[in-house]
C-alpha cells in the first residue's frame, strides 16, 4: 500500500537560516560588526544588501530582529522589527542579493570571522554555530587564527584573510562571493497559446526547416548554462522530455512563466514566446551580455516603444514571488509586472520583437527570412 502524501511535495528554495545568499559576522563586538557591515555594504553597487541585528531594548519579549537595507547610493533606507518566524523571514529577504548577519545573535549559511583576541572566549562558546568560513579577518595585524578553529577546520590556513581596515578589498572579496551566487540561467520555451487567429499551433509553424517550438529549443540550448524546458498547455499533447505543463490554468505566459518557477525555484529564465520568429543567437547573447541579477529581470525595449517586452526576457527567481503577488492581486499581465518592478532594460529595433499571429503574416515573415 503506498504511503498517503497529504500535500504535494515541491522544489524548496535554498533559504538558510533567514535568506538565499547569508552571511553571518561573528568574532567582536557588535558595533565593530556593525560598523564593518556598514563599510562594506556602501561599496557594493547595485546589489541589495539587508543587515539582521538583534534588538538591544532591555525586556523586550519576545525576541525580534532589526532589519536594516542598503541601497546602491549608499543610503540606509529602512528599518524595521520582525518577530523569529521563519516563514516571514524568507518572504521578507527573498529579494535581497546578499543578507548580512549579526552572528553574535543568529546564525548564518556561511560565516565571515573576525579575529579578535578580546572575544576568543566568546567565539569559542559559538563554535558550533562555525560550519562554512568564506574569510577570516584580522581586528589587529598581529591577530592569530585561534587554535580550536585549526582544530576544527584543519585546512583554515587557507583560507582569505585581510586585515579590518582592507575594507576594499574585503568588499571586492564579497563582491565575488555575490556573483558566484548568480542563478543559474535556465531557458524556457512558451509554447502555450491558443493560436484562434492564426488557425493552427503556432509553434509547429515552419520557418527553419523544423517546427519554431524545437528551433528556439535548440537556440536557446546554444546560449544558457542550464536546462531548456518547453511550457505548454496539457490539452496540446505535446511529447517533449524536457516539458513543463503549465498548471497555473487560464493565465497565458503569466501562468506558463510561474509554473517553471515552481519547478526550479532556484534557477533564472530566458524565456522566449513561440510566436517571435525573428529571435536570433545574436539576440540572446545580447540579453545574456545585458543580464543584471540585481533586478528581477532583463527585458527588451523597442527604441521606439515605451514598454519593455516580456516574452523574450530574462526572469530571475527573486521575480517569482512578485509574479505570485500581483496574481494575488488580480493581475495577470507579465508585462504589467516589469513596468512596476526593478527591470535592466536593452534597446532594440522593435521589428526584432515581431509577433505573428495570422496566416498572412505568416507567410510574409517566411518571405522576409528568406530574402535576408
Amino acid at each position: 500500500m503506498t504511503k498517503h502524501q497529504k500535500h504535494i511535495k515541491l522544489p524548496l528554495r535554498n533559504f538558510g537560516q533567514f535568506a538565499l545568499n547569508e552571511m553571518a559576522v561573528l568574532g567582536s563586538s557588535c558595533s565593530v560588526i556593525s560598523t564593518l557591515v556598514n563599510e562594506i555594504s556602501a561599496r557594493l553597487n547595485p546589489y541589495k544588501i539587508a543587515y539582521i541585528d538583534a534588538s538591544h531594548e532591555e525586556n523586550k519579549e519576545p525576541l525580534v530582529l532589526n532589519q536594516f537595507t542598503f541601497h546602491s547610493d549608499k543610503t540606509l533606507t529602512s528599518q524595521k522589527q520582525l518577530l523569529q518566524n521563519s516563514f516571514q523571514h524568507y518572504r521578507e529577504f527573498s529579494s535581497f542579493d546578499i543578507t548580512f548577519i549579526n552572528g553574535n545573535h543568529f546564525q548564518g549559511k556561511k560565516q565571515l570571522i573576525i579575529l579578535d583576541d578580546a572575544k576568543e572566549t566568546s567565539l569559542l562558546k559559538r563554535i558550533d554555530q562555525i560550519t562554512d568560513i568564506i574569510c577570516l579577518i584580522k581586528k589587529e595585524e598581529n591577530s592569530i587564527i585561534f587554535p580550536f578553529l585549526k582544530e576544527k577546520f584543519p585546512t583554515i590556513d587557507k583560507t582569505p584573510i585581510f586585515n579590518i581596515g582592507d575594507i576594499e578589498q574585503i568588499s571586492q572579496f564579497i563582491l565575488n562571493e555575490i556573483q558566484h551566487q548568480i542563478p543559474i540561467l535556465n531557458g524556457l520555451v512558451l509554447v502555450g497559446g491558443k493560436s484562434e487567429r492564426m488557425g493552427t499551433d503556432k509553434s509547429s509553424l515552419n520557418y527553419f526547416g523544423t517546427t519554431q517550438r524545437e528551433h528556439l529549443f535548440n537556440l536557446l540550448q546554444k546560449v544558457v548554462a542550464g536546462q531548456v524546458f518547453i511550457s505548454s498547455r496539457k490539452e496540446q499533447d505535446i511529447s517533449h522530455q524536457n516539458l513543463i505543463p503549465d498548471t497555473f490554468l487560464g493565465l497565458g505566459p503569466f501562468g506558463g512563466i510561474c509554473s517553471a518557477f515552481m519547478q526550479h525555484p532556484n534557477n533564472a529564465f530566458l524565456v522566449v514566446a513561440t510566436d517571435l520568429p525573428f529571435v536570433d543567437e545574436n539576440m540572446l547573447n545580447l540579453l545574456i551580455s545585458k543580464r543584471n541579477p540585481a533586478k528581477i529581470a532583463t527585458t527588451f525595449i523597442g527604441k521606439n516603444n515605451p514598454f519593455p517586452e516580456p516574452l523574450i526576457s530574462i526572469w530571475e527567481p527573486k521575480s517569482y514571488p512578485i509574479l505570485l503577488q500581483y496574481l494575488s492581486m488580480g493581475y495577470s499581465c507579465p508585462r504589467k509586472v516589469l513596468i512596476n518592478a526593478e527591470v535592466e532594460l536593452a534597446a532594440i529595433d522593435e521589428d526584432f520583437l515581431r509577433n505573428i499571429n495570422t496566416p498572412d503574416e505568416y507567410e510574409q515573415v517566411k518571405k522576409e527570412l528568406k530574402n535576408k
